[in-house]
């Protein structure tokens, strides 16, 4: 097979592969992005629930996790939402601000994809789809790139081959070993952003509660998390849920404050004195939806006018409201969470430039590194800040 010959090879035509790609193509540099899949940015297409919740207004360090919790923020603070916001609003694509300062497109993800698409066309930047890279190694100064489409050679590599998360979409572990091959540790990854499955004895109860949505604050011993849970017939998913699950770990309770605004002990005893005939359901069932008063607290207790309930029985049920212990079986696992924890160790490499500090004209960009945003338009915004920086110097 004949041999084509770049300066920049991108494995992975993905959010920070695509920013990497114009970026550089920009500065005159031929590049070519390599993909297997049959379409470039297919997990943007599916972000957001088709809407890509593409940034966040209030970016800062403290929305990520890494082992090097001070490596993400020059790439954060030299390109930052602003620039990202002032490409799409270039393009006049139509988005809005939603809770915790998410902006979403108003109509389809699409917008985001084909903008960046077009940027890429602009840039000269060559996209190779359908094409599976069999092996990659270095030759003096020049990388030496098999893929089934045939051989490529270049100056510079970067990888942008995201992580473990949703296979379905054709995620593999391609990256890190990649990284492991030029010396350089990965992180153990694991899933996050993903829903927890349940032991048995809550599973029982609860999947009967399937759809059913609450307000709350998630707790464990690292961070807390105020947005709404779901039960759902697998276990619990919602924003809080997905939130706290990228800090749990196996074996674990996380403790859930179904009324974080309400002193329930204080309301009940203050309802007893008001309305000492109504039933403690029909109070709590205007704070909580019934049938999960239902299942959750003691029958024969919450079918007594308040009158006959002692205030040490209204100090239990508030403990329960208060703090509801659930400690979950697991988490749905890489099948369904948004992002990969862990990954290619930031120690070895540039936080100005994402190159490795072990072979000149390697870059790894995005979630393959281990830096792992919140959900909420972070991972986006870690991958067009990550691309970018990269893209100045590949």
């Amino acid at each position: 097979m004949n041999s084509t010959e770049t300066d920049i090879i991108i494995i992975g035509a993905g959010a920070a592969g695509l920013l990497c790609a114009i970026e550089a193509g920009k500065r005159g540099r031929k590049v070519v992005v390599l993909d297997h899949a049959n379409k470039a940015g297919k997990k943007i297409l599916m972000s957001g629930g088709g809407r890509c919740n593409f940034t966040n207004m209030d970016v800062s360090a403290d929305n990520f996790i890494s082992h090097n919790p001070h490596f993400c923020k020059s790439a954060l603070s030299r390109y930052t939402q602003w620039d990202f916001i002032a490409l799409v609003s270039d393009y006049n694509i139509p988005y809005h601000e939603r809770n915790h300062g998410q902006l979403f497109c108003d109509d389809s993800s699409k917008d985001i994809l084909n903008m960046l698409l077009s940027e890429c066309a602009h840039a000269g930047v060559e996209i190779r789809l359908n094409c599976t890279v069999e092996n990659a190694h270095k030759l003096d100064d020049t990388y030496i790139i098999k893929t089934s489409l045939g051989d490529y050679t270049s100056e510079s590599l970067v990888i942008a081959t995201g992580g473990l998360s949703i296979p379905k979409m054709g995620a593999t572990g391609f990256g890190y070993n990649m990284a492991k091959r030029f010396g350089h540790i990965v992180h153990p990854t694991t899933a996050g952003l993903v829903p927890f499955t349940l032991q048995d004895n809550d599973k029982s109860w609860l999947a009967e509660l399937s759809g059913i949505a609450i307000d709350c604050v998630v707790s464990n011993e690292r961070t807390s998390f105020s947005e709404n849970i779901l039960l759902t017939h697998r276990g619990l998913s919602g924003p809080a849920i997905l939130q706290i699950s990228s800090y749990w770990q196996a074996g674990e309770s996380v403790s859930i404050n179904l009324l974080p605004d309400i002193d329930t002990e204080a309301l009940l005893k203050t309802k007893q004195q008001e309305q000492p005939k109504t039933h403690l359901k029909t109070i709590l069932a205007e704070l909580l939806p019934k049938r999960f008063i239902t299942a959750l607290l003691d029958e024969n207790v919450i079918n007594q006018p308040l009158h006959s309930i002692s205030h040490d029985h209204f100090k239990t049920i508030a403990k329960q409201l208060h703090e509801w212990q659930i400690k979950p079986n697991s988490t749905e696992g890489y099948r369904t969470a948004e992002v990969t924890l862990g990954g290619v160790n930031c120690d070895e490499l540039s936080s100005q430039t994402m190159e490795s500090n072990y072979s000149t004209g390697l870059y790894f960009i995005g979630e393959v590194v281990d830096v792992t945003g919140w959900l909420g338009g972070y991972n986006f915004q870690w991958a067009w800040s990550s691309g970018w920086c990269a893209g100045q110097v590949v």
